[in-house]
């Protein structure tokens, strides 16, 4: 797929490249960031460099990751890295990580989305999912806000620095955000 920019109301997405190479490279010394994703730890320069460089770039000409660099439509630093990962047939898996000084302002939720949305309509998934260590905090309560169901605790489902770790999983389909399915859903009956 060719490379997309998004907007919602107050952002700008756009496809992650080798001009984010500072700015991921800063946003990734948080504590919170290594602590919580599954970036390396300690995040080097090299590390911003393959990943924004070239690992992002490469991900979307094969078409199987696409990440957004997100900033304010009206200018400014970036506020959240968020990607979107293929998982087979009409699924895939939404991650991301919110710079340090800009949590707590809803940009996160908002890019969530609006690329949920995408995905939906462009990408023609039918089911999304977001993960995250049991204790995540932050990270569950902007898929919450985003309309994610927390389905449940998977069991060591989260290799995260060579350690196995319990993970929360959730799901959005599209017709959460009143939008058509690709494939027909049968929920189960109770």
């Amino acid at each position: 797929m060719e490379p997309v920019t998004l907007t919602s109301e107050r952002l700008l997405l756009r496809p992650l490249g080798p001009q984010d190479i500072d700015a991921v490279y800063e946003g990734a010394q948080d504590p919170a960031v290594q602590r919580w994703t599954t970036v390396p730890s300690p995040y080097t320069r090299e590390d911003a460099e393959t990943f924004a460089g070239r690992t992002a770039p490469q991900a979307w000409a094969a078409g199987t990751e696409y990440c957004f660099a997100i900033f304010p439509k009206d200018g400014g630093p970036l506020l959240a890295l968020m990607g979107v990962m293929a998982r087979g047939t009409g699924a895939a898996e939404i991650g991301f990580w919110a710079v340090a000084g800009h949590r707590g302002h809803g940009y996160t939720t908002e890019a969530l989305g609006r690329l949920a949305r995408w995905a939906f309509t462009e990408l023609g998934i039918d089911r999304l999912e977001w993960r995250a260590e049991v204790g995540n905090v932050g990270s569950r309560k902007v898929a919450e806000k985003a309309g994610f169901t927390v389905e449940g605790t998977l069991r060591g489902a989260l290799l995260n620095k060579g350690t196995r770790r319990d993970s929360w999983v959730g799901a959005l389909l599209p017709s959460d955000l009143g939008l058509p399915s690709a494939l027909p859903y049968l929920p189960a009956q109770s």
